[in-house]
């Protein structure tokens, strides 16, 4: 039995807060903005309609994944270029997320947030599944 040090802990308050907001804006681009509604914001940028999906999936599965700590680092890499994605779109809004249209400050700080956790790893309070981690080794 391991102990967990203040570095564990760190780590799954980082991973979890993530998570929940991940979450929380998947959530928003279906019940809110609705998925025909992102679809067409994606379009509307001149991205295809079918980013809008897997930025869906990625915001939602991934939260999910980060809350309960499962394949915490592969899962963050994975979201690094949601969030780049993110910041691109808000480029032109500056830098403050204040401005209207929300500038590119947060979602340039949660990349960095994301690859802090993909260094640090689940933490503690994380699920372990063996087999999963086994197969995913030093990503799980």
């Amino acid at each position: 039995m391991s102990t967990a040090t203040n570095t564990d802990y760190a780590a799954a308050l980082l991973r979890v807060s993530s998570g929940a907001l991940f979450l929380a804006h998947g959530l928003m681009k279906v019940n809110v903005f609705t998925v025909a509604g992102t679809v067409g914001f994606f379009e509307s940028l001149g991205l295809p309609g079918f980013l809008a999906y897997l930025t869906i999936i990625a915001e939602i599965g991934g939260g999910l994944a980060l809350i309960l700590g499962v394949a915490t680092r592969l899962v963050s890499l994975a979201l690094i270029p949601v969030l780049l994605g993110a910041t691109w779109v808000h480029w032109g809004n500056g830098w403050t997320f204040s401005n209207e249209g929300g500038g590119w400050e947060f979602p340039l700080f949660w990349a960095a947030a994301q690859t802090s956790i993909a260094l640090l790893g689940a933490g503690a309070f994380a699920v372990r599944i063996p087999a999963l981690n086994n197969a995913l080794g030093k990503f799980a």
